[in-house]
């Protein structure tokens, strides 16, 4: 696909999401095309006339077909490998788009050349006033590698006062909703982990973007709405399952081998403490969901080399947000 000299490409990974195509792509398409950027929908093998659809309705969208359903990081890999821009944009299918959003994000990129990836502020669609729950105003991890963000904590979620817009703020990963990246960066690093399929996803490569000497940001100059769960909601014990073994992951990869080893061990207590409450609830999908996270973990383990000891491990907060929340009550 040429990128017609073009800068910027923001592309919609979309598979089975005829409904939300047709609830937002019009609009996303009217506030994101221009002489700098394309909107494309990469479709990841859908069998619901989402094509036919985009091609009908909105002609203007560029379509790029892939031939089977490869998951949100394989698909948008694939995805990326067949663009040529220099700056590209993972944008969820259940994002809502603002006027002149995807404008700070591209100058951002292309002023900071050390700067591997930036999201805008995401708030709740459903909720508008509030942020949301996947990325808010930029993530960090705590010390056991717990995400949380600026605005979330747990399943506390805070109203957008603009408590958080300054000018840019310097994170351990952005969100995969609204994730901009420096595309030959992404590519370098291999881009999404096609293993973990979905979730947490990002955070890994933001980790392997930190590694590499590149910053991660958010940025509030630019804003989104996100209606989050609209392919697994919260506590589908699926998406439990991925969000336990893909940070187990992400931390196994990532970390410096003796470091690793610490955090893994406290994090299997802290899991296991997880199993039981979720077992005092009868949650029994729950349970099971994280027995098979640990054992899927274990497995695949196999597959990854852990980062050499000495190497920097500053994506991690000293901060324990389990302390924080349930001991000290901090909501923010």
């Amino acid at each position: 696909m040429n990128r017609e000299k073009k800068p910027l490409a923001v592309i919609i990974l979309n598979w089975n999401g005829l409904e939300l195509l047709k609830q937002l792509l019009p609009l996303n398409s009217r506030l994101t095309r221009g002489p700098e950027v394309d909107l494309i929908v990469a479709d990841n093998g859908s069998t619901d006339g989402s094509s036919d659809w985009v091609r009908e309705n909105c002609p203007e969208v560029k379509l790029l077909q892939l031939d089977r359903n490869y998951g949100f990081a394989e698909g948008y890999n694939r995805a990326i490998a067949q663009t040529d821009y220099p700056y590209t944009v993972l944008l969820n299918s259940d994002v809502e788009v603002t006027e002149g959003w995807w404008q700070p994000l591209l100058a951002f990129l292309q002023e900071n050349p050390e700067v591997g990836a930036v999201q805008p502020k995401i708030r709740a669609y459903h909720d508008r006033e509030r942020f949301e729950y996947a990325g808010a105003a930029g993530g960090y991890l705590d010390c056991l590698g717990y995400p949380y963000c600026r605005g979330r904590l747990f399943d506390s979620i805070e109203k957008d006062e603009g408590q958080y817009d300054d000018a840019v703020a310097d994170v351990a990963w952005a969100s995969g909703a609204a994730l901009a990246v420096r595309t030959e960066l992404y590519l370098q690093l291999g881009g999404l982990d096609a293993a973990f399929f979905a979730h947490m996803e990002e955070i890994d490569l933001c980790c392997r973007m930190l590694a590499a000497g590149y910053r991660v940001c958010a940025l509030s100059a630019s804003h989104v709405f996100h209606m989050g769960g609209a392919t697994l909601p919260q506590g589908n014990p699926k998406k439990v399952y991925l969000n336990f073994r893909n940070n187990l992951l992400l931390l196994y990869k990532n970390l410096p081998r003796k470091l690793g080893r610490k955090i893994l061990f406290k994090r299997r207590l802290m899991d296991t403490a997880a199993m039981a409450m979720y077992l005092l609830k009868g949650d029994f999908k729950d349970v099971k969901a994280i027995w098979d996270a640990h054992r899927d973990f274990r497995r695949m383990k196999k597959n990854y080399t852990p980062a050499a000891d000495g190497a920097p491990s500053t994506f991690l907060s000293p901060r324990s947000i389990i302390i924080d929340y349930y001991l000290k009550g901090k909501k923010k």
